[in-house]
């Protein structure tokens, strides 16, 4: 694996906590619904919106992760032409 690869990776590692934030977030605003105003309603209903946004969030995070690792492939076979 060559150092690009591997600081390719860390960053991916380094943006993913960022990235699953904000989808969290963009999940729950579309549902209309906030990080502080999950704290204000009934736990169970609180816990299945955070269920269903980490859901939501962790599909989203590997779209990008494949996305990312397939342009990094076509850019690789690119090189070695």
């Amino acid at each position: 694996m060559s150092t690009n690869k591997i600081n390719n990776q860390k960053i991916l590692d380094d943006i993913h906590p960022f990235l699953e934030k904000i989808l969290i977030e963009t999940y729950l605003r579309g549902k209309g619904y906030t990080m502080k105003s999950l704290k204000s309603m009934p736990e169970e209903e609180a816990k299945r919106l955070m269920k269903e946004a980490s859901t939501y969030a962790s599909c989203k995070l590997a779209e990008v992760e494949v996305k990312a690792h397939l342009m990094q492939a076509l850019h690789d076979a690119y090189i070695n032409e």
